[in-house]
């Protein structure tokens, strides 16, 4: 006859995760997990900026065209050397939050950079309520200043804002069509800071107001007037 089984007897240990025995493994993780939670909110702030641009680029209905070049990838605005005619130091970013019709031009400025300056105002005006969603920027590329008749021709209520730059630096960002120069085009800027669309050289008033009011619609639901 067998003798009876002894009972099995088990003994349970706690067991630490590594986590918890490693203060230095325990810190990684919730670092780990605030990049991952900081990650998710920024990803909700950006998606209705990422579905208008998407909606805009990629699902435009058929038959429909843009009179401006879209610039794709956009390029983001770098930190110019920017600064007032007085000389006083404006940094770049202070541009944000609007959006821009650019006009690059010596501060001599001719015939067709006149008709440039006088677009921006016309286009903004034209833009009725949403007016106040863009800011107008002349960047002058060279140490002359602006005649006082032209300055006061870009005054007003809502004046232009006219900054210094060296080209050099403005052409690291901003890009011509082949064959033309820097200076031929209005370019147009989101209130992100990206360069998203330049203008044919003479463009019509009409068309390129079409192309600003299809992007006002795009973007009204994450970008509103005032930086």
């Amino acid at each position: 006859m067998k003798p009876d089984a002894e009972p099995l007897n088990l003994t349970v240990h706690a067991v630490s995760g590594p986590d918890l025995a490693d203060p230095a493994l325990a810190s990684a993780r919730r670092t780990r997990l605030g990049r991952l939670k900081m990650l998710a909110v920024l990803a909700v702030c950006a998606a209705p900026v990422v579905a208008s641009y998407f909606t805009y680029y990629v699902l435009q209905p058929s038959g429909r065209t843009n009179y401006g070049a879209l610039i794709l990838p956009t390029r983001s605005l770098p930190d110019l050397p920017l600064a007032t005619l007085e000389g006083q130091v404006v940094p770049a970013a202070s541009l944000k939050g609007q959006w821009l019709v650019v006009v690059v031009a010596p501060g001599s400025c001719d015939a067709a950079c006149e008709k440039r300056l006088y677009l921006q105002r016309q286009l903004r005006e034209m833009l009725g309520r949403d007016r106040d969603r863009l800011d107008k920027v002349w960047l002058v590329t060279d140490d002359t200043n602006p005649r006082p008749a032209l300055r006061e021709a870009t005054g007003g209520a809502v004046p232009v804002q006219v900054l210094r730059v060296p080209r050099a630096a403005l052409a690291a960002w901003l890009k011509p069509d082949v064959g033309l120069a820097l200076e031929d085009h209005v370019y147009i800027v989101d209130p992100l800071g990206e360069w998203m669309m330049r203008m044919p050289a003479d463009p019509e008033p009409a068309r390129v107001k079409r192309d600003l009011e299809r992007l006002m619609r795009g973007s009204a639901g994450w970008d509103k007037a005032g930086r």
